[in-house]
């Protein structure tokens, strides 16, 4: 059933929000709900809380700071992102769309996104273009807005309204006439907004923090220009903001530390940790890994320290009892892997009940273990494994002698040892494909004492069972 929701506007009941199937019927916000009840007798209204909207919006701002550390609500029911620097902790812009998409749809929410070099061509094309998504490249955000309506540049109704009357019904229609005349008609305004979506001018993004999140802001009498300068304000920073957080027993999990610069613009680092951490030096290692990447333009005014995410962090014992083994640590180093790499490119490697290599184990976060799950000493595994196997030539007699030889990327390596065979049999339960393969394998050493994971496909009788071509699938 159609859902609606109404408010007063004007003295009259409109229509200010409508679902999926509401908006297939026509009913657009801004509609007499008179007539809009005309149209679908059996409509469901509801009453607008404009309040309870707001304080939504910023929940959810809130709630998306997790993909970036600039978000701002745009009312009445946009999010403003500014991921710059913080993509690739998320797989890239595509992934990082694809995910808050998808997180919120399983929400329940209807919801448009576009990525862009600038505010208002995100704005534009999130609310105005053809697709759900998009990621715009750069520099081509004169492209994609010529298309589009006026309205999509957040001008006021009555320009947009005046615009049409005229005759202009694209953006690219207004890029192609002079700008004097357009000042004239409808003052200043339309030009800045153009000129903010096409890039030519600043648009400085306000951000939103949350009342409870730890923070701490310094402003300097004279504005900074130097990476050592910025060291020092953020070793400042973090001087107050650890013993906060140990104040409340309570670990950074991801930090924001944002520079604010003269031209009211802001460039923001995050850094994320594999587990809590409030130590001030680990903190500080891993933002100033990321000062040589801040522009500080003509000098930067103010910085401040946000702790997007924080965990309970309780004292824990760092060095080992004499008579015990060492306490090892390897955290530090998984964050500073993960804030350069990517964190999806930090992981361990778990296993999983399967003997099919390359289905035995899983990507795991880097500090989590299962005392339970353990790999098996009698089968030792490569270290690497080759995706997908490559070919190999080799000579060996059947049904199950090992290679004598065999050429791998045009270079012919003679076996000094061999052990296996090890037989592997397809998973029934997965096709009947797989019901009757079989894989031998063999790890092998050649005379230079490189070491090899070769298999051979089929038991050397059967042809059913493969078709006898060798593959290399592993490296020790």
């Amino acid at each position: 059933m159609p859902l609606v929701t109404r408010a007063l506007g004007g003295g009259r009941q409109v229509v200010v929000g409508a679902d999926r199937a509401a908006l297939s019927l026509g009913l657009a916000p801004s509609l007499p709900l008179p007539e809009a009840r005309a149209r679908v007798p059996d409509l469901r209204v509801h009453e607008a809380d404009p309040a309870g909207d707001a304080a939504a919006l910023r929940d959810l701002a809130a709630w998306a700071s997790r993909y970036a550390p600039l978000v701002a609500p745009d009312p009445p029911d946009g999010l403003l992102l500014d991921v710059t620097g913080s993509t690739h902790l998320h797989g890239g812009e595509a992934a990082l769309l694809d995910d808050l998409l998808g997180r919120l749809n399983r929400s329940g929410l209807m919801v448009r996104a576009a990525m862009a070099g600038t505010i208002g061509t995100a704005h534009a094309i999130a609310r105005f273009g053809p697709a759900d998504r998009e990621v715009v490249a750069p520099g081509e955000e004169a492209a994609r807005l010529a298309a589009l309506s006026p309205a999509a540049l957040r001008i006021a109704p009555d320009i947009a309204r005046g615009l049409l009357v005229l005759g202009f019904e694209t953006v690219g229609q207004l890029m192609a006439v002079p700008r004097a005349p357009l000042a004239r008609r409808f003052g200043p305004g339309l030009l800045a907004r153009l000129d903010a979506a096409l890039g030519r001018r600043s648009e400085p993004l306000e951000p939103w923090f949350a009342p409870e999140a730890i923070q701490h802001r310094l402003a300097f009498v004279e504005p900074l220009l130097t990476a050592t300068a910025l060291g020092i304000a953020l070793d400042r920073l973090l001087s107050t903001v650890c013993p906060a957080l140990e104040a409340v027993g309570m670990g950074a999990r991801t930090v924001d530390v944002l520079f604010e610069r003269v031209d009211a613009t802001v460039q923001a680092v995050r850094v994320g940790t594999a587990r809590p951490s409030r130590d001030p030096g680990h903190l500080g290692r891993m933002l100033r890994d990321w000062l040589e990447r801040v522009e500080p333009g003509f000098g930067i005014e103010a910085v401040r320290l946000v702790v997007r995410v924080a965990e309970p962090l309780a004292w824990s014992q760092t060095k080992a009892v004499p008579g015990e083994a060492p306490i090892s640590d390897i955290s530090a180093l998984v964050d500073r892997l993960g804030n350069w790499l990517g964190g999806d490119r930090v992981f361990r490697a778990m296993p999983v009940e399967s003997w099919v290599p390359e289905r035995s184990f899983r990507r795991a976060p880097p500090l989590w273990s299962d005392p339970n799950l353990s790999w098996p000493e009698a089968l030792p595994r490569p270290v690497r494994l080759i995706t997908p196997p490559q070919p190999i030539e080799a000579i060996a007699a059947l049904p199950d002698r090992p290679p004598a030889a065999f050429t791998w990327r045009r270079v012919r390596r003679r076996v000094r040892h061999a052990d296996g065979p090890e037989r592997i049999t397809g998973e029934w339960w997965r096709r009947e494909a797989e019901t009757h393969a079989v894989r031998d394998y063999w790890a092998v050493e050649d005379e230079e004492g490189r070491r090899y994971w070769l298999f051979r496909r089929g038991d050397g009788e059967d042809p059913a069972t493969g078709d006898l071509r060798w593959f290399l699938h592993g490296l020790f």
